[in-house]
């Protein structure tokens, strides 16, 4: 009854944020399987509210695939044709940046900023803590979370 009632004001929802039909529809489908593939059945008083809480999540998280997508194309743009990774390979790894977006964005955004500045610019600890007003110690303990957080999610799949 919740898809019959309400696919309809769901798609025209997702229309007004999105300007592809076929998303659209992908992320219509995806809002009910969310629902459909919780544990334990919910009560809903406030059934657009709810999906609309649902679908604005993977609006979101379809705008961040799409940018990592057009990142990802303008980094291969830009390289030597001979240093092209072929299709399979461009997949895998379009696989595994979402895959480590994914969970950057989990940790704190302190947390975060700390990790990539060691992993990304190469920073010491001090030069970190100079940079965002926090102790070494603290620098340290970010890194470590950041780490924790790549070693779980690299074990989860």
């Amino acid at each position: 009854m919740l898809y019959v009632d309400h696919h309809g004001w769901l798609q025209g929802w997702l229309r007004r944020r999105l300007d592809n039909a076929g998303d659209v529809s992908d992320l219509a489908q995806d809002v009910f399987m969310r629902l459909l593939m919780r544990q334990a059945p919910i009560q809903v008083r406030e059934p657009r509210a709810l999906l609309a809480t649902i679908a604005r999540g993977l609006v979101i998280d379809h705008w961040r695939r799409r940018d990592l997508e057009q990142a990802w194309l303008e980094t291969l743009a830009s390289l030597p044709e001979s240093e092209v990774p072929s299709a399979e390979t461009r997949m895998i790894l379009m696989e595994a940046l979402t895959e480590i977006d994914r969970m950057l964005d989990t940790l704190k955004p302190v947390v975060r900023n700390a990790f990539l500045l060691a992993q990304l610019e190469g920073l010491t600890c001090r030069q970190i803590g100079e940079r965002l007003g926090v102790s070494v110690a603290t620098v340290e303990r970010h890194i470590a979370k950041g780490l924790r957080a790549c070693y779980a999610a690299r074990f989860e799949t």
